[in-house]
């Protein structure tokens, strides 16, 4: 029986189930007497400004939505009552896991270890080719979820060996309440936070949220306003900015491109793409290019051509990045190679890790240091 299996019988064993928040319930809840903002699926926003009238707007993410008294953000996951704003993300998880890391995708992180998995229904996006729709162009009240405050999600990642914890699947600066306190309280406890993003969050959540995660493997979705504005729903810039946040914060970065056909693979924008990552954020950055597989609106798509990937692969190197791997392609991501001599470090099978040669996070042959988290 796997983890995740075991996981949701203990968890139902122990009275956890189902734990949903319809707006109604929250309403009455927020109204009551002696009502808590520390209590329930609820807590009071981190990031948010009272605008007057009883407005407030959130500052979680560069959307900055005004929202009415009653209303709630472009998410969905934050509600104002009575000019203060709730997120109704908080310890209510609807997906539950426990995965390699090497499936976020990160290959410079701790390499075969496991993390514990989680998200919240919601996204600040709309991506035409989302992979997991049905959680993240929903809200928590639609979906069926774990009662999982932060305490129980560190206690269960120790319970089951694993060496961090991941918030993934949906977007999780929707609930980046419950994700700041699950790594804060992680941290404490010796669990490195991985955040799996679209990275559309504000400079200054993000800068907070760099002082508890150790590593991110962020969403570079397109590298033009216009196709990734058709594409998402959201503008490209802050996108960028969140990516040069984590890499100054000293936060592990790894980068993953989906090569949409007629979206995302246009070679002259790819080779821009490239040309900003390695100027911006170093030569030594990993490179995540995927294979996209027809989702949600775009099924009407063939899969993206093994060699376009090949190609845009080529287009990499020839830029100056030196670890760049294929995405949802068998062998594309099997060998982390030296930047320095070029022999080999670690060797995967998949999501399997065969062999790790690293010595102190340095290359056995060269001695050159091997850029990552390797212990």
């Amino acid at each position: 029986m796997d983890a995740a299996r075991r996981l949701f019988l203990k968890s139902a064993a122990a009275g956890l189930g189902c734990a949903m928040v319809r707006p109604r319930a929250l309403a009455r809840a927020l109204s009551a007497p002696g009502f808590s903002p520390k209590s329930g699926n609820v807590r009071e926003a981190v990031f948010y400004t009272p605008l007057g009238s009883g407005f407030v707007q959130c500052g979680t993410c560069p959307r900055l939505c005004s929202i009415a008294p009653g209303g709630s953000g472009h998410c969905g996951c934050k509600v104002n009552l009575d000019g203060k704003l709730y997120s109704v993300s908080y310890g209510n998880p609807c997906s539950v896991h426990v995965d390699p890391v090497e499936k976020k995708p990160l290959l410079h992180f701790l390499p075969g270890s496991q993390v514990f998995s989680l998200a919240v229904a919601g996204c600040n996006f709309h991506c035409l080719n989302c992979q997991n729709w049905e959680i993240s162009q929903t809200t928590p009240d639609k979906t069926r979820n774990y009662d999982l405050p932060p305490e129980a999600v560190v206690s269960a990642a120790l319970e089951y060996g694993c060496r961090g914890i991941a918030y993934t699947y949906s977007e999780p600066t929707t609930f980046y309440e419950y994700m700041l306190d699950t790594a804060s309280l992680g941290m404490e406890k010796g669990l490195k936070s991985v955040l799996v993003s679209n990275g559309y969050m504000s400079a200054k959540a993000m800068e907070r949220l760099c002082g508890v995660i150790s590593g991110a493997a962020l969403n570079l979705k397109a590298f033009s306003e216009k196709t990734h504005l058709e594409l998402t729903g959201g503008h490209l810039a802050p996108v960028l900015e969140t990516l040069q946040t984590v890499k100054k914060a000293g936060v592990w970065l790894e980068i993953i491109h989906l090569m949409v056909p007629t979206h995302t693979d246009n070679p002259e924008e790819f080779r821009r793409l490239c040309a900003w990552v390695k100027d911006r954020l170093g030569p030594e950055t990993p490179l995540h290019i995927s294979r996209f597989h027809p989702k949600y609106r775009l099924v009407h798509l063939a899969p993206t051509p093994v060699d376009t990937l090949e190609k845009a692969r080529g287009i990499a190197l020839a830029e100056g990045l030196r670890h760049v791997y294929l995405g949802n392609v068998p062998g594309g991501g099997d060998k982390v190679l030296c930047a320095g001599c070029g022999k080999t470090l670690v060797v995967r099978d998949g999501y399997m890790l065969l062999e790790n040669r690293l010595k102190n996070g340095r290359c056995p042959d060269c001695g050159r240091e091997a850029k990552g988290v390797w212990q």
